[in-house]
């Protein structure tokens, strides 16, 4: 993990120590004392000393949240900007040892709540969730410092019920290195609970709120900068049954919980070992990596069977891009736009591809007629390049009267012998 970090660290002190060197012979030549005594020599090193300062003046950058107003400025403890992680190498063999080694940050997508949870004997339902920071594959061999809820990307899907009122207690593992806190969508209130949740490294802080509207929102980290916390993958869903049961989600086979997120790192794409936090990157909008459920998938997760009625809860924690949602092969016979449930709340039928906003979401659902492998893309296709794709992986009787091979035509080459 740290093989590159420590090349580039070699690279550094070589070059200094040579820079070094070079200096000590120069200085030791006389040829290069005499002309120092000459007096009109430090006219133009002056000059080239105000140039070099003013150049690098005049090209000075922000941190991300430079712009932003003045309470959502960047503020963690210790003094460390929460633009960049471990904006140097030595900062991260500092606190290396202070971070968990997850060994897979993927949220599992059958991890789906089947109801909403009860509330307690007092009315109240509780939940508690763990802001950490921890370290985690984006591919094989690539490792990533990821701040999470509950040690996983997204954190994990909640479910509650129209008109509940909700506890949530936020704690932040003693390990972290910036401060975190919780903005619900779900929730009204200023900043939907991150103004009453900011907890430093070991402390925890508990707010209560109403559940007032019905659908699937996001939750995800609203410290400052929050760009910066969103695409470290503190982000998940949280899901507000109707309480009217006509407006209810009707009964499915399968459910996943799936959320596009985008990862900002230094170096090229495929870069080994740990890669540092790109803030520039963040800015432009131009991630190296943008994933489904935190990472690149490696194996199939996602399995039904022919028949099966499927639904998707899908998210998107951003920070800049808008997903286009499909399913290669497959047709969504409902979508929830925007997640929208209610009574006056539309649904489209019969969808290819649906928009899922960044910090939005939406629930689709099909029936699955054929087996195979259907991959689930952002079809803004050169995301697939980046890791935009998961796998369902159906079994079950071929069903030819929908889906057959007919016959193959050979070359015509193959024809003539």
């Amino acid at each position: 993990m740290h093989k590159d970090l420590i090349f580039e660290l070699i690279s550094v002190l070589v070059g200094v120590v040579a820079l070094l060197i070079l200096v000590v012979h120069l200085v030791k030549k006389q040829k290069l004392l005499k002309i120092l005594k000459k007096p009109g020599i430090y006219t133009p090193i002056i000059l080239i000393l105000v140039v070099f300062v003013t150049g690098l003046l005049s090209n000075k950058t922000y941190a991300p949240n430079f712009a932003m107003p003045a309470f959502m400025m960047s503020h963690a403890p210790g003094g460390m900007p929460a633009s960049i992680p471990v904006p140097k190498i030595f900062d991260f063999f500092m606190h290396e040892n202070k971070f968990e080694k997850v060994a897979d940050i993927g949220a599992d997508p059958n991890q789906v709540p089947n109801e909403a949870q009860k509330p307690d004997a007092d009315g109240i339902v509780r939940i508690s969730l763990h802001a950490q920071e921890v370290i985690s594959e984006i591919g094989p061999g690539i490792y990533f410092n990821y701040w999470t809820y509950n040690k996983q990307v997204p954190g994990p899907m909640l479910r509650i019920k129209e008109g509940d009122t909700v506890e949530l207690t936020l704690t932040n593992d003693k390990s972290s290195l910036h401060n975190h806190n919780i903005d619900l969508h779900a929730v009204t209130g200023q900043g939907g609970g991150a103004s009453l949740t900011n907890v430093m490294p070991g402390e925890s802080k508990t707010f209560l709120f109403k559940a007032l509207n019905p659908g699937l929102y996001v939750y995800h980290c609203a410290m400052p900068n929050v760009s910066t916390h969103n695409s470290h993958g503190q982000y998940g869903l949280i899901m507000v049954d109707p309480k009217d049961s006509t407006t209810q989600l009707s009964k499915v086979d399968k459910e996943f919980y799936v959320t596009q997120g985008e990862l900002y790192t230094e170096g090229q794409l495929g870069k080994k070992g740990l890669v540092p936090f790109d803030s520039d990157a963040l800015l432009e909008g131009v991630p190296n990596y943008v994933v489904f459920n935190g990472k690149v998938e490696s194996m199939p997760r996602m399995h039904a069977k022919v028949g099966d009625k499927i639904r998707m809860y899908v998210g998107n924690g951003g920070v800049n891009l808008i997903s286009s949602f499909h399913v290669i092969g497959e047709i969504f016979d409902k979508v929830y736009p925007e997640a929208a449930i209610g009574s006056n709340s539309s649904v489209f039928e019969n969808v290819q591809t649906t928009a899922v906003l960044p910090g939005g979401a939406s629930i689709v659902e099909f029936t699955v007629d054929v087996p195979g492998k259907y991959l689930l893309v952002d079809h803004a296709l050169a995301r697939m390049n980046k890791g935009a794709w998961a796998v369902l992986e159906v079994t079950g009787e071929e069903n030819p009267t929908i889906f057959k091979q007919v016959g193959i035509t050979k070359p015509v080459h193959k024809m003539m012998e």
